[in-house]
C-alpha cells in the first residue's frame, strides 16, 4: 500500500462562516469514518487556521498563504491506497467539494 495526502482547498472569496463549517462537520464525519472503516485513513491530517506567513527565497516574509492565489489550502487528511486511481476514489465525495472547493490528491514519497 502507498500512502497519499489529499489536500482541501477552498475560494478565498467563498471561505465558509464558522456557522457553515460547523453545519458541514456531520458531513466530514461521514466521509472520514466511511474512509476509516475501510482501513484506509493513515495517521495525520488536520484542519488549518486561516491565515500565515509566506517566506520566500529572498527572505521577505508576507502575509499568507499565497497571498497571490484565489484559493487557500484548508486542511489535509492521510490515506493509504493501492495507487493514485484508489486514491481519487476515495476523494470522491468529500464534503470540500460541495463548497465549490478541491481536493488535490498526491503520493507520499
Amino acid at each position: 500500500m502507498k500512502e497519499f495526502m489529499l489536500a482541501f482547498r477552498h475560494a478565498v472569496e467563498s471561505t465558509p462562516t464558522e456557522e457553515q463549517i460547523a453545519g458541514m462537520m456531520k458531513d466530514w464525519d461521514n466521509w472520514i469514518g466511511g474512509i476509516a472503516a475501510q482501513g484506509k485513513l493513515a495517521p495525520g491530517g488536520k484542519r488549518l487556521a486561516q491565515g500565515g506567513k509566506v517566506l520566500s527565497t529572498s527572505g521577505i516574509i508576507t502575509d499568507g498563504p499565497y497571498v497571490e492565489l484565489k484559493e487557500q489550502l484548508s486542511g489535509f487528511i492521510m490515506v493509504t491506497a493501492s495507487g493514485m486511481d484508489e486514491a481519487v476514489t476515495l476523494a470522491h465525495g468529500c464534503p470540500i467539494l460541495m463548497v465549490g472547493g478541491n481536493v488535490e490528491i498526491r503520493q507520499i514519497a
